[in-house]
């Protein structure tokens, strides 16, 4: 099993030390959550600083699908898309990585063979998380033998919310375990935790258990990523680096469509954890939509002209 930070050794060894250490982080404010989020989403990024932000928010998108209707035709699509975002302008960054189910993972690699795009590849019984732990053992390891570079896993929000804190920490390691060398993202389903404790808790959970990304959702429910979720997210793998010296990253996904909403997540992130996350190893946005706004922004800083969305391909 993965190496627990020497730190959370007797926190981690039962059920009752991890309650009491989870119960006993801060309480949220959350007025004051929200109104920071909300303050620090009014600072205005103009010109230069606007195209840099533009580019950095490109590379840092996980370009996904995830339909019951993929096909390898639409993942290959997707593979040349996050290679070449705007065909006519081979300036423009990469994306991050393309996103997928394992049975696509495969079809995935082979389309960006030599490119610097990771393919990532949701496991677990994603997105409900509902299944027996060998059956998501085996979805993590069938997606990483098929080539997957990161796996994003869905935590047991029942066993969250019942209090089965160390199920939950137990299923991450094994997981974590499974995925080798691969990067492992936790999702929480932000939207299904219901309170803001409860987000703090998972975050510093999902990081104790070895997670390299925690993620606020799958982007299948109704609340995904907000900024005042992501906000507290950012707090806590700022905290947990103070504490440990590792580092961890974060995913929002969900809900961010438009070049302004992205923007406003990078002040997030410089603001409240630091440059060092400013980067795509350390941050990424799980959206697919936000691409085709990023590009038309990008060309009307450079030509003066919004083009519009015929400009750039449906997804």
């Amino acid at each position: 099993m993965p190496t627990i930070a020497p730190a959370f050794a007797d926190v981690t060894s039962s059920d009752s030390a991890l309650r009491r250490f989870l119960h006993g982080l801060p309480g949220v404010d959350p007025v004051g959550l929200e109104a920071r989020a909300a303050s620090l989403g009014t600072r205005s990024i103009k010109t230069t600083a606007k195209a840099y932000a533009i580019d950095l928010a490109i590379s840092m998108i996980d370009l996904t699908t995830l339909e019951g209707a993929d096909t390898p035709g639409k993942v290959r699509a997707l593979a040349a898309k996050a290679v070449h975002p705007d065909p006519t302008d081979r300036t423009t960054p990469t994306t991050a990585a393309v996103c997928v189910y394992p049975d696509m993972v495969a079809t995935a690699k082979e389309a960006l063979a030599g490119a610097d795009v990771k393919v990532a590849s949701v496991a677990t019984a994603f997105p409900a998380g509902r299944a027996a732990l060998d059956v998501k053992l085996a979805d993590t390891r069938d997606a990483v033998a098929a080539g997957a570079d990161e796996i994003d896993m869905v935590i047991d929000r029942g066993a969250f919310l019942a209090g089965g804190y160390m199920k939950v920490f137990e299923e991450i390691r094994a997981v974590k375990e499974a995925s080798g060398p691969a990067r492992l993202k936790v999702i929480f389903e932000t939207g299904e935790l219901s309170t803001y404790d409860n987000i703090r808790r998972a975050s510093w959970l999902g990081m104790m258990a070895g997670a390299d990304f925690i993620k606020t959702s799958t982007g299948k429910v109704a609340v995904n990523a907000t900024p005042a979720n992501t906000l507290l997210m950012l707090e806590a793998v700022r905290d947990f680096r103070a504490q440990t010296g590792v580092q961890v990253g974060v995913k929002p996904a969900g809900g961010i469509r438009t070049s302004k909403d992205a923007i406003k997540f990078l002040v997030l992130v410089n603001e409240t954890a630091g440059e060092d996350w400013l980067d795509n190893h350390w941050f990424r946005f799980g959206a697919s939509s936000l691409l085709n706004d990023l590009l038309m922004q990008r060309q009307k800083l450079a030509t003066g002209r919004y083009s519009g969305p015929d400009y750039v391909t449906v997804d």
